[in-house]
């Protein structure tokens, strides 16, 4: 019986002292050690699985549903109908739409191969000067109204309502007699500018109608020499239409149609000059295909005049561009003769 106690506490004695070396041990050797072992144990505990604890036969039809679903691969279309449901019908961006380029059915040269020019003329210091006919066929400028395209008709008509509830219908009559009067002396005012060489009259700079847009234009002037036609008629032999020509003459060396324009908004770019390009061009066209004129023009050239006085725009067209406004001329063309 006493050795039986003796080894017992020998035991415990042997228990305690070995736990002790351990955490000393422990402490000073290996901290990290008892801090993963920790870790290790804590992490080792069994989580519990919360469908464990639902009542399965209460419930066996919504466990089925779900765990059947998860375990189905979804289809396109199933996805598609989930993500309506959740976040509605998708936006779908609209598509740019491209603009397709036509070209004329019966496509004619801006340039006239067969025209022969004279290598001297004694009369070529004479601007051209010949006067409108009375003939059947349309004019140019005709054909473009007959011809706009609708959204350009959209904005032309609401400017027009616009004025009208402004000065009223006798007002707006008025004013646009008025514009056409101001043009008109303008023109005037230029021919008689270009044809002399010099500056204007001082009658005509103390008109208070058309004193800005002279004074407009003035730095223009400076580079335009060699005048050839001043408001002079233009008529297409082949084409059949014509047109009044307010000038050809050399812009800083290059042969011009010139068109002369008045505005009293700003026009900066030759986008807001509408279908004045197509005019120029069919004015180009027509000048190369009538035998009154012994010579030929490949550029255009549209001055912008401003009635306040602010320096005028010039849109030079090159003769790509000159190209480019011919063609849209021919489908204008073209439409104008599908219509009547």
């Amino acid at each position: 019986l006493v050795r039986m106690k003796f080894l017992q506490l020998l035991s415990r004695k042997s228990q305690r002292l070995e736990m002790l070396l351990q955490l000393r041990f422990c402490q000073k050797q290996f901290p990290y050690v008892c801090l993963a072992t920790s870790a290790c144990l804590y992490s080792k505990k069994k989580k519990v699985n919360s469908y464990e604890q639902v009542d399965q036969e209460k419930y066996k039809s919504l466990v089925c549903s779900v765990t059947s679903y998860k375990a189905s691969a979804q289809t396109p279309e199933a996805i598609f109908e989930e993500d309506n449901l959740l976040y509605g019908q998708p936006h779908k961006r609209t598509p740019p739409i491209k603009v397709e380029t036509k070209t004329p059915k019966n496509w004619f040269p801006l340039i006239n191969p067969n025209k022969r020019i004279p290598l001297l003329n004694s009369d070529s210091n004479l601007p051209v000067k010949i006067a409108l006919p009375k003939a059947k066929i349309p004019s140019v400028t005709r054909i473009l109204q007959q011809t706009i395209p609708p959204q350009q008709a959209f904005y032309l008509e609401r400017w027009k309502q616009k004025m009208i509830l402004e000065l009223g219908k006798d007002g707006f009559a008025e004013y646009t007699k008025n514009l056409f009067l101001q043009g008109e002396l303008f023109h005037t005012a230029l021919e008689s500018i270009l044809l002399s060489e010099e500056m204007a009259t001082k009658e005509q700079e103390e008109d208070a109608a058309i004193s800005g847009y002279l004074s407009s234009v003035q730095h223009v002037l400076k580079d335009i020499s060699e005048v050839k036609a001043l408001e002079s008629a233009v008529q297409h032999e082949t084409l059949q239409y014509l047109g009044l020509v307010d000038c050809v003459a050399k812009y800083r060396g290059q042969l011009c149609v010139i068109d002369w324009k008045t505005s009293e908004k700003l026009k900066p770019s030759l986008k807001n000059t509408f279908d004045n390009p197509l005019q120029v061009a069919a004015y180009i066209g027509a000048i190369n295909h009538d035998a009154n004129y012994d010579f030929q023009v490949s550029c255009g050239l549209i001055v912008i005049a401003y009635k306040n006085g602010c320096p005028a725009h010039p849109h030079f067209m090159d003769p790509d561009l000159c190209s480019q406004y011919w063609n849209k001329w021919l489908l204008r063309l073209e439409e104008y003769i599908d219509r009547n």
